[in-house]
């Protein structure tokens, strides 16, 4: 696992082809290290080589359970759910350039960052009944909210691995991009939302994902309130000013 911070923009990479321990605490460290950093306004999640991820690592996995029992899903607790919920919550925007393989937890990994960018090649699975399980790391509702709940019940059912261009016409990513360029296309995105308004990156998040399961009214006053807060920054002040003097924008992710 490694962490770079290059101007406003951090960069976590996963090293290695699965999740062990030392893989899940250190990639744990790094996004809270992203979401508690001022400096940084936005965060790209990425793989190395031909995987992104492949998710848990199944020989340790086969080790707890030798061990451990049902203890071994300690895990998820420990590791997975506050990963998803850092990606998640995380008040700023975090974009997932999937770089080959991504199954299992991994696919739950892609599906709480806010964007995807995929490279052609890369491929997809959700692995969990393959091995009698159902999914965890949110993928159980980001996938349905994705793609739909007949698709994602496919999907999740039958566990059939399906291309980045699949994933593409199924609005799993958003974009998709030959190899050599993704990580150059990362960046510029990336640099991109960093000098964006956080602020309002950051409350988007939250509208989208409240919205799921709360009630039309309930969506129409949290816009309302939420508007009514951005409205008194000084990045909608100054954009509006902009935007009348037919300049560009200047965020600073400031109130």
């Amino acid at each position: 696992m490694t962490y770079s911070v290059d101007g406003a923009v951090a960069t976590i990479t996963m090293t290695t082809p699965s999740l062990g321990l030392a893989a899940k605490q250190m990639l744990l460290a790094a996004v809270t290290e992203a979401a508690g950093d001022d400096g940084v306004r936005a965060v790209v999640l990425t793989g190395t080589g031909r995987v992104f991820t492949a998710g848990q690592d199944l020989r340790e996995h086969a080790d707890a359970l030798r061990e451990a029992g049902a203890d071994a899903f300690d895990t998820l607790g420990a590791h997975y759910n506050p990963l998803i919920t850092g990606l998640v919550t995380m008040a700023k925007p975090v974009l997932a350039a999937i770089n080959g393989t991504c199954a299992g937890a991994g696919l739950g990994l892609a599906l709480a960052c806010d964007l995807r960018i995929a490279a052609q090649g890369a491929r997809f699975t959700t692995a969990f009944t393959g091995i009698g399980l159902t999914p965890d790391s949110g993928l159980s509702a980001s996938l349905a909210r994705a793609v739909g709940t007949a698709r994602a019940s496919e999907l999740i059912i039958l566990s059939t691995p399906f291309t980045a261009e699949d994933a593409l016409n199924w609005g799993i990513i958003g974009r998709l991009v030959p190899a050599d360029d993704l990580a150059a296309t990362a960046r510029e995105v990336a640099s991109g939302l960093a000098a964006g308004p956080t602020l309002a990156y950051a409350t988007a998040k939250r509208a989208i994902r409240q919205a799921w399961a709360a009630p039309w009214p309930d969506v129409l006053a949290a816009e309302a309130r939420d508007q009514a807060a951005l409205g008194a920054t000084a990045d909608h002040r100054g954009a509006v000013d902009a935007f009348l003097a037919k300049r560009q924008p200047e965020f600073r992710g400031r109130e």
